[in-house]
């Protein structure tokens, strides 16, 4: 098996982990949803077949995790920590507090 089948085969398992835990979804109302067969998405779900960049885009938006995560298992909690983090400041707190980074960056390179 190369490494293209472990891929897969870990990308269907969290799909179907996405559809059990937590939408609670059986498959034929997940896949009516992201534009496939249930049957297709058994495939995908077996590692044995792929979604389209449309279903994948479809899952991530029902979901709430990036594509990167559905794709390749990254983890994105800190995506969504970061996000909540951010709303408690203005813009223009965020904006003073990159360009502060910035400056660091520069300073440390030197």
């Amino acid at each position: 098996m190369d490494k293209n089948d472990i891929e897969q085969i870990e990308r269907g398992k969290r799909i179907k982990k996405i559809r059990e835990e937590e939408l609670h979804m059986n498959k034929t109302q997940l896949a009516k949803l992201v534009g496939v067969s249930s049957q297709f998405l058994g495939l995908v779900e077996n590692g044995r077949g792929n979604l389209v960049y449309k279903s994948i885009r479809k899952l991530r938006d029902l979901s709430g995790h990036s594509a990167d995560y559905i794709l390749y298992g990254l983890d994105d909690t800190i995506i969504n920590k970061t996000k909540k983090l951010l709303n408690k400041y203005s813009d223009e707190e965020i904006i003073k507090v990159f360009e502060m980074f910035e400056n660091i960056a520069l300073f440390i390179k030197k």
